[in-house]
């Protein structure tokens, strides 16, 4: 979620309208609201817009005030309130990079410092061939594997330096890298060798169950369960 500076754009902007596949999508949010209630489809309507447009225009806002019934306002408090929504023209890729304490204190600035020298761009800039616009986010969520960024809908999680620079080095070349933990490790477990949980619990070994007559181990009166 972008923490770049938000401007409300002109009126001279490019008319907007869904395509004929989003308007079925249209149909299909506001359908999931009482009637008379189409207002509470303007979050995920101007969502659905950005992903087809790029960005909420000031075109986006009308569109979706005419749908959704209510004046423009509404639709632009909306718009402007949270960070999601982009106000302004962006790079094919946004990238996010989440620079709040815990992702700060493991390195996120060596994650910007890659952008920086793989893009040309600081936080806030589009590259000059419009491929990735850099903003700064305000948490996301993915503390236990901090430093981590956002890319559209998908996390890039325990990067350093090296492995930022991999990574975007890779998206100007227009290689896919997969999303999650480019450590290797397994979503959030400890990095190198387990130190804990390292027998099955549910075996002897494992001390779980030690009493033969346990239902979990098999035996007692029922038998096994």
């Amino acid at each position: 979620m972008s923490a770049a500076p938000k401007t409300i754009p002109g009126a001279a902007d490019t008319p907007f309208a869904f395509s004929e596949e989003n308007q079925a999508e249209v149909a299909r949010i506001i359908a999931k609201y009482p009637e008379g209630r189409a207002r509470s489809a303007i979050l995920p309507l101007l969502d659905l817009a950005q992903r087809q447009e790029g960005w909420v225009s000031r075109a986006v806002v009308e569109t979706v005030a005419t749908v959704t019934g209510v004046a423009p306002i509404m639709v632009w408090e909306v718009a402007t309130f949270y960070t999601m929504y982009n106000l302004e023209p962006i790079g094919r890729f946004h990238i996010e990079v989440c620079t709040n304490l815990p992702c700060w204190l493991r390195g996120s600035e060596d994650v910007v410092r890659a952008a920086r020298d793989v893009f040309g761009v600081d936080i806030g800039q589009t590259s000059a061939d419009g491929l990735v616009t850099l903003s700064q986010a305000e948490c996301l969520g993915a503390c236990v594997n901090a430093p981590m960024l956002q890319i559209g809908d998908d996390y890039y999680e325990d990067l350093d330096y090296d492995r930022a620079k991999a990574l975007f080095t890779a998206m100007k070349q227009g290689r896919h890298v997969n999303g999650g933990s480019q450590a290797g490790r397994r979503c959030s477990a400890p990095e190198g060798d387990l130190t804990s949980l390292t027998t099955d619990p549910t075996t002897p070994e494992g001390g779980r169950w030690t009493v033969e007559s346990s239902p979990a181990a098999g035996g007692g009166a029922d038998g096994p369960r």
